[in-house]
């Protein structure tokens, strides 16, 4: 009898972690714009980042992660692109993954969205995450555990990038990372083409986060098994996941 109710708690248990990574995600609107919004808590959630698999190639695939995690009994509660990459779905600047420095950051000039200064790094480790504008994670003396840089910021000290307009003619489907003043980590992806101003006045005024970095844009990429979305168009570098142990 002790058996079978241990088995049935960990079952509503198992449940419960499930259910919780689809309330952590809803639905906005912001400057007539839909939005899907995913929250995150770096103190409770296991946020990680991923490139390679064990055998030393890119995952490529929200479907790839899922299945190799799997074997290890870790299930993905969500997961998003988690930037900018090259040809060879390697990081097109700082990687840290598990405390290893995949690559060096990279604050060279350059064309593209990842050089359009300031950009900046995503950062998790000791149950905290932070966005800070890349020169100046670079002179900071962090020591991260997962770590992924990207371009550009898209708010930085609660002001947008000051390369942004309000009329801009480029509108693309994007996605990106904010971090509160509370330390929770935001994530967001549109719903369709939206241009880089109205993007980042989503993270600065709807969603509250004084620092965001975009991830990217057109590739977008969003995984929420919960609610049977797994995008699959385009091969993936990074991946940001939010997982989970299964019990047993």
């Amino acid at each position: 009898m002790r058996l079978i109710r241990l088995i049935i708690i960990l079952a509503v248990l198992a449940f419960a972690a499930t259910a919780s990574a689809g309330e952590a995600c809803r639905k906005v609107r912001h400057l007539g714009d839909g939005y899907t919004v995913c929250t995150f808590d770096p103190a409770g959630d296991d946020i990680q980042i991923f490139q390679n698999d064990h055998s030393g190639k890119p995952y490529g695939s929200f479907r790839a992660l899922e299945n190799d995690l799997r074997e290890d009994r870790i299930y993905v509660r969500f997961a998003m692109n988690g930037g900018m990459y090259l040809d060879d779905q390697s990081p097109v600047g700082l990687f840290v993954e598990n405390a290893h420095e995949v690559k060096a950051i990279n604050t060279n000039k350059g064309w593209g969205n990842f050089h359009l200064l300031p950009n900046g790094v995503f950062f998790l480790g000791s149950g905290k995450a932070g966005i800070m504008e890349s020169k100046a994670f670079a002179v900071s003396g962090i020591k991260p555990f997962y770590a992924t840089q990207s371009g550009p910021m898209l708010v930085i000290g609660g002001k947008l990038h000051p390369s942004f307009l309000a009329d801009s003619p480029s509108l693309k489907t994007r996605n990106g990372v904010g971090v509160t003043a509370d330390g929770k980590v935001v994530f967001a992806i549109s719903d369709g083409a939206v241009r880089f101003h109205d993007f980042a006045t989503l993270f600065r005024d709807e969603l509250k986060c004084p620092n965001a970095l975009f991830l990217d844009g057109s590739i977008s990429s969003l995984d929420i098994p919960e609610w049977q979305r797994r995008d699959s168009l385009f091969p993936l570098g990074p991946i940001i996941a939010v997982t989970e142990m299964l019990p047993g």
